[in-house]
């Protein structure tokens, strides 16, 4: 009976054991950057194509993007009938759309993009809405999208 107990004993302390950690080095994926550590034109061109994609919902007035402003898939993902139908829900919800404050600039490091977070101001107070617009590293836009604010960003 005792060397039963032994031979249990020591398994539980070899099984037990503990295993070497191997800590690998964590790629950062998102940088937070300071406004002046992007150009001047980067951010116009963001506040621009950003402005004018909502105020479509003011004037009714849709401009295709070219292909010097944005890729191949946000032109053929930025149609009337898409615009019309986000418009109809923001119009009636938050009022007319107003402008866009830029707060806060994102780098991408994976894809090599900058991720531009505005916070969009409509005449209802209730409006809590962000739009985000990437700008690739040939300063096109990579993607437009719209979601509700949250002061954290999240992917």
């Amino acid at each position: 009976m005792k060397k039963i107990i032994l031979v249990l004993t020591i398994l539980l302390l070899i099984g037990c054991k503990t295993k070497k950690v191997i800590n690998e080095p964590v790629e950062i994926k998102y940088i937070k950057l300071n406004n002046d550590e992007v150009s001047e034109s980067q951010k116009k061109k963001a506040y621009d194509l950003g402005k004018r994609t909502l105020m479509i919902c003011n004037t009714s007035k849709f401009i295709p993007f070219n292909e010097s402003e944005a890729t191949q898939s946000v032109i053929q993902n930025t149609t009337l009938e898409k615009h019309s139908k986000i418009c109809v829900i923001y119009r009636g919800r938050y009022g007319n759309f107003k402008d866009l404050k830029l707060v806060e600039i994102i780098k991408d490091n994976t894809q090599n993009e900058l991720i531009f977070r505005y916070k969009a101001i409509f005449d209802h107070s209730n409006a809590n809405k962000e739009l985000r617009v990437t700008l690739n590293e040939e300063n096109k836009v990579s993607s437009l999208r719209t979601m509700n604010w949250t002061d954290v960003f999240k992917q």
